[in-house]
Parts: C-alpha cells; sequence; structure tokens
C-alpha cells in the first residue's frame, strides 16, 4: 500500500500529465467524510447497487488486504448502505476504506471505527436485503469512472483514482 500520509493535492500538482491524459482523477467534491481514518488509500474493489446492501456485506467480509471499496449505490439518498456493524467488520478485517455514492446511517458507530468512509450523507433508514446487484464491475461515481484494481487516494481535500499507484 502507499506510504500515508499522502497529500492528494500534491500528487495532483506532481502529476499533471497524469491528470491530463485521464490516468488520475479527481472526483467531484460531493462527499461526507466519516470514520476514524480522515485520509486513506489502497487498490479499489468495486460493487453496483441500488438501496440494497448485501453485496457489500458480502464483500467486505472478506479480508481486506488495504483494500478500498467503491460502492455505485445510484446517488441514493433514501436508505443507508453501511452502518456501524458493516464499518466494524471491514475495520476488523482490514480494509483501509468505503467510497460510497448514497448514504451510511450509525454515523457515531462508524466514526468510532479506524477506517476511512466517504459518502453523500447519512440516513436512518436501512437496505433493502435482496443480493442484488454487480460486484467487480467499472463504476461511476462523483464523475468519473472507477475501475477494480486502481488505486483511490483520499485526504482532507478530496479523493483521487488513478490506474496506477502513485509514488509522490
Amino acid at each position: 500500500m502507499a506510504a500515508l500520509p499522502l497529500a492528494t493535492a500534491e500528487a495532483c500538482d506532481a502529476n499533471s500529465h497524469m491528470i491530463t491524459s485521464g490516468e488520475l482523477r479527481a472526483l467531484q467534491p460531493v462527499f461526507r467524510v466519516y470514520g476514524g481514518r480522515r485520509l486513506f488509500a489502497g487498490p479499489v474493489v468495486t460493487v453496483k447497487v441500488f438501496e440494497d446492501n448485501v453485496l457489500v456485506r458480502g464483500i467486505l467480509e472478506e479480508k481486506g488486504q488495504g483494500r478500498v471499496l467503491v460502492v455505485d449505490g445510484g446517488g441514493s439518498l433514501r436508505r443507508a448502505l453501511l452502518g456501524g456493524n458493516i464499518a466494524m467488520l471491514a475495520q476488523n478485517n482490514g480494509w483501509a476504506g468505503i467510497v460510497i455514492n448514497g448514504c451510511v446511517r450509525d454515523v457515531d458507530e462508524i466514526n468510532g471505527c479506524d477506517i476511512g468512509v466517504r459518502a453523500l450523507g447519512s440516513h436512518p433508514i436501512k437496505s433493502d436485503k435482496r443480493g442484488m446487484g454487480e460486484k467487480h464491475v467499472p463504476v461511476t461515481v462523483a464523475g468519473a469512472r472507477i475501475c477494480d484494481g486502481e488505486w483511490l487516494y483520499a485526504d482532507a481535500d478530496g479523493v483521487l483514482v488513478s490506474r496506477t499507484e502513485l509514488s509522490v
């Protein structure tokens, strides 16, 4: 995993050619910051769901090995895709972070976990449990296309996605 702390602003300055080529993308600034880790980085795992977190939990039950789960929840603000129990599971399994194009709940519990979380907001209603969605597919979140195996970097300035691991 990349050495932390990583300053996303410095990464952009040092890799402007990668921004021009599209190899390095900045996500639109739409996320709120949750979790005990304010900065995190790691290889990406993707999942695409809508108001259903069965696949999210299934992935986070795996050993994280410092990876970051990117959840395309369709931008729904009607249900939470991550709560305190699943955040604790992710922490215990070694995930570095979770970025959700959707909502979380149990904010105080998530903030007590040693994991980085970015989400559009919080909502008290839990998700459906149908098991619908797709794992390991390209997703579009906050204006950026993100694929399995790319690298995600998050800090107070924003979220970056790179095709390869950055050395800053």
